[in-house]
C-alpha cells in the first residue's frame, strides 16, 4: 500500500488564510474598502463595485421580479442607491459584500413595491351592456347587410 495518505502529509495541511466566497488577489482593493471610497465619491471605485456585483444583482432581481426589463431598471435603481448610501456603510458593522446585498435587495423591493404595473382590461373582452343595433331599432338601411 505505497498509496495510503498520511493524515501528517504536508499536502493535506490546512491554509493559512481563511476562505472565503471571492479571493480578493493581492493589491486588489476588497468590497468595504471600494465602499467606503465610493462614499468619499470615488467614481473609478464605483466603477469597480458594479463590475464586481452587476451580474449577483441582476440575478437577485431577476428571481424577485421574474422580468428582465423591470430586473434591469431594479439593477440601475439598487446602484443608484449604493452610490447614495455608501457613505452610511460601518466596515466594524460587516462585510461589504453583505452590506452592498442588502442594499441592492431594499431598492429592488421598494422598486417591486412603487412599480405595480396596473392591470388594463381590453374593453373588448368585456360587454358594454348597452343593447346592440337591433334591439335599438335602428331603420333597417343601418343595417349590416347579410351574407347569403
Amino acid at each position: 500500500m505505497d498509496a495510503a495518505v498520511s493524515l501528517t502529509d504536508p499536502s493535506l495541511r490546512r491554509a493559512r488564510r481563511a476562505a472565503s466566497i471571492r479571493m480578493v488577489h493581492e493589491g486588489e482593493l476588497t468590497d468595504g474598502e471600494l465602499i467606503e471610497r465610493v462614499g468619499d465619491g470615488d467614481r473609478d471605485a464605483f466603477d469597480e463595485l458594479y463590475r464586481r456585483y452587476t451580474r449577483p444583482v441582476l440575478g437577485l432581481a431577476l428571481r424577485r421580479l421574474g422580468d428582465r426589463g423591470r430586473a434591469e431598471d431594479a439593477l440601475q435603481d439598487a446602484f443608484a442607491a449604493i452610490w447614495r448610501s455608501a457613505a452610511s456603510y460601518d466596515p466594524a458593522r460587516g462585510q461589504g459584500g453583505a452590506w452592498l446585498y442588502t442594499v441592492a435587495r431594499n431598492a429592488i423591493v421598494d422598486g417591486a413595491r412603487a412599480r405595480v404595473d396596473p392591470v388594463v382590461a381590453d374593453p373588448r373582452d368585456e360587454p358594454s351592456g348597452e343593447p346592440d343595433p337591433l334591439e335599438r331599432g335602428w331603420p333597417v338601411a343601418h343595417r349590416r347587410k347579410q351574407l347569403p
